[in-house]
């Protein structure tokens, strides 16, 4: 093509010796891009889109390093279109112009064209809608990249024309993956160097990087760089990046003996404890999905009714930590733990479910009361579905009197709420509805 001078595209051929792993090692076709699955694996939006070779315009929204640029040219490669890298930082309207004139003409003669705008949030709304027209015509397939959100940062004329695909962090055992293929690789990664290291220490990178590949693959280069043994080590690492390296198996014991102390920590009530058992395993490259699951379970089953917003913010922090990533998201991590070790602690909804389940193991399954049937046919009616259910809004004080447990386990508490936080509120009410029930079934009996 006759383009004005353009960026030659991001294929790793392209790179020198001399070029950063990270551009040495770019994917060469779509069976190398690890990531993304949830786009690109099997009946995936996108990957129906490449197998029909029926590509539409599209918004690549994620964080850095995760392959946004990469997988734009990939695409444009695989439907033989050509690619022209355009960036949104160095570019004005002038350069769209002569972009979008060259890009019309490609289309007359039967080529087409990818234009690939990296940063294209940076773009003002005027030169936003500078593509409008190309894009509608079908002049170009607009990829663009972004980091912001394209809800503020595109114009809604051209969101309504593209298609955005939210691009997800890298987990730490895909980086473990590239780093691996990299030591492997003699003609364009360190496999000349025959350099080893354990799944684990690159998974750590991989935790390090924050879901970066760019910086996973910079840390590897430094660290083969650093070291002239055949192994890549634990201190190696730390030396080049001037931190402590904390491993540990997250399928082995110090795994859950982590996760144990964080939890006995939360429960008895000691915020220092907690916060620091967090930031071990934090350090150590736990998946804080996983941590934020576990604190929503230690939210119901040692703190419950207590503090009912304690699973409110367990919750919370676990949406927080799934959208912000590393490592903003472990605050809201250190938020929710904070919060979970300085409530007031009470098990009674665990107990009470506990007990609950016992009767249901060790007694016989009685039948649903009649009086508690649905009756929606006239059969039912007859047989006695329905007959004597007390509807609570009928009553001034909401309160029924009927029995609502089956004869054999009529009476039974197995819910006993304890005096502490919230929970000593819910003792009180609870004292109160036993005692109206019990006056009425005496009046009644009178």
């Amino acid at each position: 093509m006759s383009l004005f001078s353009p960026a030659p595209p991001p294929d790793s051929r392209t790179a020198n010796a001399a070029s950063p792993l990270a551009d040495r090692m770019r994917p060469r076709t779509l069976e190398e891009f690890v990531g993304q699955e949830h786009l690109l694996g099997p009946g995936m939006p996108l990957r129906v889109q490449i197998e029909r070779r029926q590509l539409g315009s599209m918004i690549f929204w994620g964080p850095p390093g995760v392959g946004k640029t990469t997988l734009a040219y990939l695409l444009a490669k695989h439907v033989d279109a050509d690619f022209i890298p355009f960036s949104a930082v160095l570019s004005g309207i002038k350069e769209v112009k002569t972009v979008m004139a060259e890009a019309e003409r490609n289309r007359r003669m039967g080529r087409r064209t990818v234009l690939f705008i990296d940063e294209i949030h940076r773009f003002n709304k005027a030169q936003q809608d500078a593509f409008l027209p190309y894009v509608e015509r079908g002049d170009i397939i607009l990829i663009g990249a972004t980091t912001e959100n394209p809800s503020f940062e595109i114009i809604s004329a051209l969101l309504s024309r593209v298609k955005v695909y939210q691009l997800r962090p890298l987990t730490p055992q895909e980086i473990a993956t590239l780093l691996e293929r990299a030591l492997r690789d003699k003609e364009r990664g360190l496999g000349e160097r025959g350099l080893r290291a354990s799944r684990e220490l690159l998974e750590w990178i991989g935790a390090y990087s924050g879901g970066d590949a760019r910086v996973a693959y910079n840390v590897l280069e430094l660290a083969a760089a650093a070291t002239t043994e055949s192994e890549l080590t634990r201190e190696v690492i730390e030396s080049v990046l001037q931190r402590k390296v904390l491993l540990y198996d997250k399928a082995g014991e110090e795994h859950y003996n982590l996760i144990s102390a964080l939890h006995k920590s939360i429960r008895s009530s000691d915020p220092d404890a907690a916060v620091y058992w967090l930031a071990r395993m934090l350090e150590a490259g736990e998946d804080r999905l996983y941590i934020a699951r576990r604190l929503i379970r230690m939210a119901v089953e040692d703190i419950g009714l207590a503090d009912p917003r304690a699973l409110e913010q367990a919750v919370a922090a676990y949406h927080a930590a799934h959208f912000l990533g590393i490592p903003e998201g472990d605050l809201a991590l250190a938020q929710a733990a904070l919060y979970l070790a300085l409530a007031p602690k009470s098990d009674a909804a665990y107990q009470a479910l506990n007990r609950a389940l016992q009767a249901v193991q060790e007694r016989p399954a009685e039948p649903v009361p009649l009086h508690l049937r649905n009756a929606p046919t006239s059969l039912m009616r007859q047989l006695g579905y329905g007959v004597g259910y007390e509807h609570a809004h009928q009553f001034d004080d909401a309160l029924p009197v009927m029995e609502c447990l089956p004869p054999g386990l009529a009476g039974t508490r197995f819910y006993e709420p304890t005096g502490r936080g919230e929970e000593a509120t819910y003792r009180e009410r609870l004292q109160k509805i036993l005692e109206a029930k019990q006056k009425k079934r005496v009046k009644h009996s009178a």
